[in-house]
């Protein structure tokens, strides 16, 4: 038996089975590597890889991003460019560290040290690759090339000493700095996190919300009345501070006296008072008070301000009581206002978060747990005037889930508000996608940049490349390579592994009588992967002029969460080192919600396997619901059903017009290069409307995927398989392709399909890699086709077979026939009955005549009759959209929907021809919408009308004994057919049939 043309696509086999042939395929042939290897020389697109972690697994909202990545480089590969797509692994940071710690049952940072950090960063370097297999599995599952052969991992020495490069010129450059300031730091995980990081957690929690009074020196019946959040910071008071000129009044309450911000004392003070005296803020300047606690009093000793009034612009008068609580080790203000005035700067926490043990009855309280505690002791001693509850956001540890605490520590930082212009200014030169995130979320962000805080007092990371003396802290030198490193140690270091503790044991002579040692910090992980574009090369001490050419990056995409992350990072690092861009384009991929619409989370049990997904309809089908069904850039609900359907919509149509093809075209032995093209002026009308059509969407898809807009790209594509190619084209086709003979009608209906298939395959590669490859190799595997569709170019123009005229005649005749249909359901007349008449009126003289044979055989009606544009009359009646029009009239509504349910059938034709009216209506001139109008007719008298802008399309409902018996011949010829594919006979079987008839059907019959 003979192998035919073009193969069918096994019906029995799932769609998860044919993909993992086609992975087979790919991976004997090569097909990836091939892709980018014939594109090399050509002009590069650049692409930038977000290296993910794989000690966690991956999970179905991984896919959005990596599809977005997939389906980009695909399409600019197929546009001629040349791809390179390094993979690549962030194996650095917390994460890790948390993971080890979980395993080895490890609470805090002083077990770690007991373990030993070479052992504890041994088990850290062997568990960053705990998931590789799962991330590497599902990367190819979903058809997601990027060269995992050569990929960068940053931990490696080539990767880390490079990064060190970079820290060297920001040194160089002035802007990398130590200094003792308030700095975010999670209390569990042992480290300070940088502004971008505490972004990325922020929650809404009810924290206290106390008025405390303390009590004036010279006078304790009279109190300075303070509010805070935060109790437990309480016992590190140095000084109150009032704004200079503010009003504070001395307020009588009962038996005592209070000092508020005159503006605040109604919110502040509840019940009686009276207001004695009002001075301005500058006058309580250096008024002694009483410490609510006497744990530090010894500490305040020669420091004439502590425990006195100060001074501060920052002081507000927004909440609270105009007075505020100055402890400077936990607060960046504070901390300031502590250096202006000479306070005392008392850190009562340790880097646990516990209190320490001169404390007294808070000693060992975890901070947020001294609270409570804290507070009744004021409560007893009469210091606490009332206690609530306040509800605001508060930043938690992204990684640990804790809430941060702000302390003063010695850190290292970027000062990256020196080139907080340059920053705002190279970002205006980057397409985002979606556009707002430009000057919204991370124009937002870099308007209000802070220092980047750089410094982590952790094990597993890059180490900060920083020796200070030992004997003078003002000598600091930063390292830039190992060949740097080996010199000062007087040693080759080449083989050294750049990590603590190898790193912390080499130390030099300062040439004072001191020695140079590393300081103990590694480097913040945003750090690490923001460096790939350099790192990744090792430039630059090698591979320079790769680095070069894949520098700045023409594209990258990660989720919504990394805008203050990697995108920052890269941002941040390119500006500091390059004075560039670190990419031109970047898509911005939404969240996913779970099928209850709330936010994927294993405690809500609505987080779903990415396996699982796959196996609903093909990583296609998955592909295609994360980028085209919804917009992958914003908010989408993860749904089963619209897996199913993306598979059941547009991939079994398009294989059921293959299917349609191959069956005819092995019957017939229709071969693509067997025969001349028939002239595209010789084709058929519906032959040359369709590759008109095809030419239009190629057009729209270029210009679509140029600008990063992959849904409506991904939509129209589907419209035009689904409506214009199978609804349509094949099904008005038909009879073409079961034509006796193998003349020229039939062989341009052949070289139309397979083409508009071939190309269509070509359309949808980027978008759906396996079935567009499976179709197009059976479509030319006969005719001298590439190993690939991949290896083929997206499809060019060819206004050759442009013809909008037709397009716009072909749209008008669907329009009419689809009301037509409208008005037979209807009228509930099945589409086989004949009909005698249809009647249509366009809005303009338009109704191309050449077409009307389309429109009667579409419809089933005997004879078409145009009118002039407003040649079908119908009773017209309005009513007002009270959903769109009442926010806009409000109270007025009423009288508004009064006067359009008057309006006349003029009127509403009018309305209907120009999209506006106006009209009066209580006492005032108004104008709508047709937006905001809700239009009905009545049918004339033996018709069946439907409207639709401006169009009326009218069916005759007349039924006479003759069009009785031709419905009735038709409804016969449908049983039949349904009984020959019930019964299973092939396409080519003849048949006998044979009918048992009454007179009338025998009447019919004989028709």
């Amino acid at each position: 038996m003979s192998v035919p043309l073009f193969p069918a696509l096994p019906s029995e086999r799932s769609a998860t089975d044919l993909e993992k042939e086609i992975l087979a395929t790919w991976k004997e042939r090569d097909i990836f590597k091939k892709t980018v290897a014939e594109r090399e020389g050509a002009v590069p697109f650049v692409f930038f890889e977000g290296p993910p972690t794989a000690n966690g697994k991956p999970g179905v909202h991984h896919v959005i991003a990596r599809t977005v990545k997939d389906f980009v480089c695909r399409y600019r590969t197929m546009r001629g460019r040349y791809v390179r797509r390094r993979g690549g692994w962030d194996t650095h940071g917390l994460p890790v560290e948390l993971e080890v710690e979980k395993r080895l049952g490890i609470a805090d940072k002083r077990e770690i040290v007991k373990l030993g950090i070479g052992e504890f960063n041994r088990q850290c370097r062997e568990s960053v690759f705990t998931y590789l297999a799962q991330w590497r599995e599902l990367t190819e599952r979903i058809g997601f090339w990027v060269d995992l052969n050569d990929e960068y991992v940053t931990l490696e020495n080539d990767y880390i000493e490079s990064v060190w490069s970079l820290l060297k010129t920001i040194r160089e450059k002035g802007l990398l700095d130590r200094g003792f300031k308030v700095v975010p730091y999670s209390t569990k995980s042992g480290t300070t996190l940088s502004d971008h990081e505490v972004a990325l957690g922020y929650r809404e929690v009810d924290d206290p919300s106390v008025f405390v009074r303390f009590r004036r020196a010279a006078d304790p019946h009279v109190s300075y009345l303070v509010w805070t959040t935060t109790p437990w910071t309480l016992p590190a008071n140095t000084a109150l501070a009032v704004h200079p000129d503010v009003d504070y009044a001395r307020v009588r309450v009962g038996e005592e006296i209070l000092i508020v911000a005159k503006d605040l004392v109604s919110k502040a003070i509840e019940g009686e008072h009276e207001i004695l005296d009002v001075v301005k803020g500058a006058r309580l300047a250096g008024d002694r008070y009483i410490p609510l606690f006497d744990f530090f009093v010894r500490e305040a000793v020669g420091r004439a301000n502590a425990f006195t009034v100060v001074t501060g612009d920052f002081v507000t008068t927004t909440d609270g009581t105009g007075v505020v609580h100055q402890a400077p080790a936990f607060g960046a203000e504070d901390l300031d206002s502590a250096r202006r005035h000479d306070l005392p700067v008392i850190r009562h926490v340790d880097d646990e978060g516990r209190l320490q043990e001169t404390t007294g009855p808070f000693a060992g309280l975890w901070f947020k747990d001294a609270d409570k505690p804290i507070l009744r002791d004021l409560k007893e001693r009469g210091l606490l005037l009332r206690a609530g509850t306040y509800r605001h956001t508060y930043p938690f540890n992204w990684r640990g889930s804790d809430p941060l605490m702000y302390v003063a520590k010695d850190a290292w930082s970027i000062r990256t508000t020196a080139i907080k212009d340059r920053l705002v200014a190279l970002n205006r030169e980057i397409q985002w996608v979606p556009e707002h995130i430009r000057e919204g979320r991370f124009g937002d962000w870099l308007e209000n940049n802070v220092d980047w805080s750089i410094s982590r007092e952790r094990f597993w990371g890059t180490p900060l490349p920083i020796w200070v003396s030992d004997r003078d802290s003002t000598v600091v030198e930063v390292i830039g390579s190992v060949a740097e490193l080996s010199a000062r140690a007087g040693r080759d270091l080449s083989g050294l592994d750049l990590h603590r503790p190898a790193v912390d044991e080499i130390t030099w002579p300062d040439g004072a009588g001191g020695t140079m040692r590393r300081v103990p910090e590694v480097l913040d992980v945003w750090f690490d992967s923001g460096a790939m574009p350099f790192a990744q090369w090792h430039a630059p001490f090698e591979h320079q002029a790769e680095a070069e050419s894949q520098f700045p990056a023409d594209f990258i995409c990660e989720g919504l969460d990394q805008t203050r992350g990697w995108f920052y990072s890269l941002h941040a690092i390119a500006a500091l080192v390059k004075d560039s861009i670190a990419y031109k384009s970047c898509v911005v991929t939404g969240l996913l919600m779970g099928e209850d619409g709330q936010k994927m989370s294993k405690s809500r049990g609505n987080t779903v396997d990415p396996w699982e997904a796959l196996e609903i309809g093909g990583a296609d089908a998955l592909r295609w619901f994360f980028i085209v069904t919804n917009n992958p850039t914003g908010t989408m609900r993860y749904s089963k059903n619209g897996v199913a359907e993306a598979r059941r919509k547009i991939f079994d149509t398009l294989a059921n017009v293959y299917a349609f093809f191959s069956q005819y075209a092995n019957l017939d032995g229709y071969r693509p290069d067997a025969a001349s093209p028939v002239p595209f002026a010789e084709r058929a009308v519906l032959d040359r409307w369709i590759l008109s059509r095809l030419d239009s969407l190629v057009r729209d898809a270029r210009e679509d995927l140029d600008a990063y807009e992959i849904t409506r790209a991904g939509r129209k594509l589907e419209e035009f398989v689904i409506e214009d190619l199978s609804n349509w084209y094949v099904r008005r086709s038909r009879e073409r392709f079961w034509a006796q003979g193998f003349g020229q009608d039939k062989i341009a209906a052949y070289q139309t399909l397979h083409h508009c298939l071939e190309t269509a395959c070509r359309l949808l590669a980027p978008f759906a890699p396996f079935l567009s490859d499976r179709l197009y190799l059976n479509l030319t595997a006969a005719s001298g086709g590439r190993e690939s569709v991949h290896l083929t170019l997206f499809p060019e123009e060819d206004d050759r077979v442009r013809d909008p005229e037709l397009e716009r005649s072909m749209n008008d005749v669907r329009r009419v026939v689809r009301l037509g249909r409208a008005a037979r359901n209807r009228a509930a007349v099945k589409t086989r009955q004949p009909l005698a008449r249809v009647r249509i009126a366009a809005p303009t003289n338009r109704v191309t005549a050449g077409l009307l044979d389309v429109v009667l055989d579409e419809l089933n009606v005997k004879r078409a009759e145009t009118l002039p544009p407003g040649g079908l009359h119908a009773k017209l009646s309005a009513k007002a959209r009270f959903d769109v029009l009442g926010p806009r009239f409000g109270k007025d509504m009423k009288a508004v929907g009064a006067a359009i349910a008057a309006f006349t059938t003029e009127e509403i034709e009018k309305l209907e021809l120009t999209g506006t009216i106006a009209f009066e209506a209580a006492g005032e001139a108004r104008t709508v919408d047709r937006d905001g109008v809700i239009v009905s007719h009545e049918d004339p008298a033996g018709w069946a009308m439907e409207r639709e802008a401006g169009w009326s399309v009218a069916i005759d409902l007349s039924i006479d004994e003759g069009l009785k018996g031709e419905g009735f011949a038709r409804e016969l010829v449908n049983k039949i057919q349904f009984m020959r594919k019930k019964a299973g006979f092939a396409i080519s079987d003849r048949i006998e049939v044979a009918v048992e008839t009454t007179p009338t059907v025998q009447a019919v019959l004989e028709l």
